[in-house]
């Protein structure tokens, strides 16, 4: 079954350039040109991921993001004009999964929408696509942290039994530090599992998924008992969940 991909950009001559090189690559493309259409399609027929523009008429991307994530993990990579670290670590604390500037490459574009995918769902996108990430360590299909449970076929979490939702790159960080409980990782080694293109990304990116992650998975965010900070290092996931 074909990959099904939602472009949401309100400059059609870039839309249509985009839709040309997804579907070139294999994908069913819907191209859509204002906010309100985007989050309706996205609900009516969700998509396997979603391109979204940030300055959209309507409603704009950061809302259509807000209000996706509510019940939605869907991967979504935003796209923009604006080019600054804070603009960037906004999208991603509403939880847009991947993030380009424009201008860019279609190329490139096309390339991170495979990468997305593949890590997001493993069977997803076009048949050239690899089914597990090169970078992932082998690890049980089920991992369990005290009482968090992270199931990597399903791409569930869950804590105490409490499903919770999480985006792509919060997944893909959770998993890579679920298989090593007590280990501690620094940003560089977190990014690593964010991307696999060498690009310029901060690595306050991690920061940014650890508070997101913190919110969803902890009692008490401010006082983490799971997602522990190691000073001037990085970041571990305490066995047990019980914080120092």
């Amino acid at each position: 079954m074909s990959t099904y991909v939602l472009v949401a950009e309100d400059d059609r001559k870039q839309a249509e350039l985009i839709r040309r090189y997804l579907v070139h690559d294999g994908y069913v493309v819907t191209a859509v040109h204002d906010g309100e259409t985007a989050l309706r399609e996205a609900t009516r027929r969700p998509p396997d991921l979603l391109v979204l523009d940030w300055m959209l008429p309507g409603l704009d991307g950061l809302e259509i993001c807000r209000r996706l994530r509510r019940e939605s993990e869907l991967p979504i990579l935003m796209l923009t004009a604006r080019s600054t670290e804070d603009d960037l670590l906004r999208g991603l604390d509403l939880g847009a999964d991947d993030y380009m500037t424009k201008p860019f490459r279609p190329r490139e574009l096309v390339a991170r929408i495979r990468t997305l995918l593949r890590r997001s769902r493993p069977s997803a996108g076009p048949a050239s696509v690899a089914a597990v990430s090169p970078a992932a360590p082998e690890s049980p299909a089920v991992l369990t942290v005290g009482g968090l449970t992270v199931n990597a076929a399903q791409h569930q979490v869950f804590v105490q039994d409490r499903p919770v939702n999480c985006t792509p790159g919060e997944f893909r960080i959770l998993s890579a530090m679920a298989a090593s409980p007590d280990r501690v990782f620094t940003r560089s080694q977190l990014l690593d599992w964010l991307t696999d293109h060498g690009r310029p990304v901060s690595e306050r990116t991690v920061d940014v998924h650890i508070l997101n992650l913190r919110k969803k998975i902890e009692t008490s965010p401010r006082r983490p008992q799971y997602l522990l900070t190691v000073h001037g290092i990085g970041y571990k996931l305490a066995s047990g969940g019980h914080g120092a």
